[in-house]
């Protein structure tokens, strides 16, 4: 059975480059019919985080990615301890300075074939240093812990960042040192910003709950991350999670360091944005505006309204954190060639009969042309922002009586 694991530290929160490591993960078990295992590897005491744990879970809960099973290895002390006095019996390893050291043999070479690209990877082991696997704290390295629990917890595929690659060596020698079988090695290139450079804060290295946070949704999230270096041919782009798991296979991750692209991710999140029907996004707005009493009042309003204004909003929508600059207007500050102008305007929609978007755009254009303005002097005339949804629809729906009370507050 095909079983995998994250093996996160609690030492910070996880970025997108770890949690698309995760997601890689999920995918190959659940494609494989197998389990997806976390594990949190505390045994760095010193560099500890608090809340850097509840992150963890937290992050691949907002995903909808589970974990089958949970450990975490400060609750398998006992374990490493016993591996470690293994090795030291069998002289493979040696107490200095109250640690335990491994010890590299002579004239070996470790070897592997990585799925990712299936391409043979060997390390002299005079190229290797003696490293430690029990600290002088008594807590055990990551090289030592890993090795025994992914042999304990029956991990058949090590799926991780590229990062590793110079400490399978070390992982090799360990396996067989305890005359045990190598689990498979799959490492991923590690995502790069548009610099060509390791993803920074800058670059957008940040976590999916930050992004979550700026209104990106779930979806378009794990449709993004997949594609950071993964790719299961042809130009299909978006993908729900059922394709993703049909479709996903290691030997169609790509060598190459995927770059990280925020207005490919912001564009993405546009379009599931427009997938949505209203009443989704409505439920969708109300959890991410759930401490902003305006917008949710505004959500609660007659439905036949709303339905008109998602609809529209959903034409110029990227984030869910756009939606109440589109469709809250706030009261602008105009020069008094901006007022003359909003003077014009009420004149030329008081006399409009029929209310409707093509007689609006036909008064707002005199307008621009009798002052010589640009469009977005209405959008701020109107909505108190320089662009918005399409002025025409929205002052249709919002109807004649309530546009004409606001401009005539604005023209006095």
């Amino acid at each position: 059975m095909v079983r995998v694991r994250i093996a996160p530290s609690p030492t910070g929160i996880p970025h997108i480059g770890n949690t698309r490591t995760a997601l890689f993960n999920y995918l190959f078990a659940k494609h494989n019919k197998g389990k997806f295992i976390l594990r949190i590897e505390d045994t760095d005491r010193k560099r500890i985080v608090q809340g850097a744990q509840e992150a963890i879970v937290e992050i691949l809960d907002f995903l909808g990615i589970p974990p089958d099973e949970t450990y975490i290895q400060s609750e398998r002390m006992d374990e490493y301890k016993k591996h470690a006095k293994i090795l030291l019996d069998k002289k493979l390893a040696y107490e200095k300075e109250g640690a335990v050291w491994m010890k590299i043999p002579e004239n070996q070479i470790f070897s592997w074939t990585d799925l990712v690209g299936n391409k043979s990877i060997s390390f002299k082991s005079q190229d290797v240093e003696d490293f430690v696997i029990i600290k002088s704290d008594g807590f055990p390295t990551y090289h030592l812990a890993s090795v025994v629990d992914d042999h304990l917890m029956n991990i058949s595929h090590i799926i991780r960042g590229d990062e590793w690659i110079s400490s399978t060596p070390k992982h090799l020698l360990l396996y067989k040192s305890f005359s045990w079988t190598p689990p498979f090695f799959a490492h991923l290139p590690v995502i790069l910003g548009k610099d060509k450079k390791k993803l920074s804060k800058r670059d957008g290295a940040e976590s999916v709950l930050d992004y979550g946070n700026e209104g990106y949704l779930r979806d378009a999230l794990l449709n993004f991350m997949v594609l950071l270096g993964w790719n299961p041919g042809g130009d299909k782009e978006i993908m729900s999670m059922e394709e993703m798991i049909r479709l996903f296979e290691l030997k169609d991750i790509g060598t190459v360091a995927p770059i990280f692209d925020l207005q490919k991710l912001t564009w993405m999140n546009g379009e599931y944005v427009r997938m949505m029907d209203n009443k989704k996004l409505k439920a969708s707005l109300l959890e991410f505006y759930s401490q902003d009493k305006d917008v949710t009042d505004f959500l609660k309003g007659d439905p036949k309204t709303l339905d008109l204004i998602l609809d529209l909003a959903k034409t110029r929508m990227k984030t869910l954190k756009e939606f109440k600059d589109l469709v809250l207007p706030k009261i602008p500050e105009l020069s008094e060639e901006e007022r003359g102008i909003a003077k014009t305007l009420l004149k030329k929609l008081l006399v409009i009969k029929n209310w409707n978007k093509t007689t609006i755009l036909s008064a707002m254009k005199e307008v621009l042309a009798m002052h010589k303005a640009k469009g977005s002097v209405l959008y701020k005339i109107i909505t108190g922002f320089e662009k918005g949804l399409p002025l025409p629809e929205s002052l249709e729906i919002a109807g004649k009586e309530k546009v004409i009370e606001m401009l005539k507050r604005l023209a006095i």
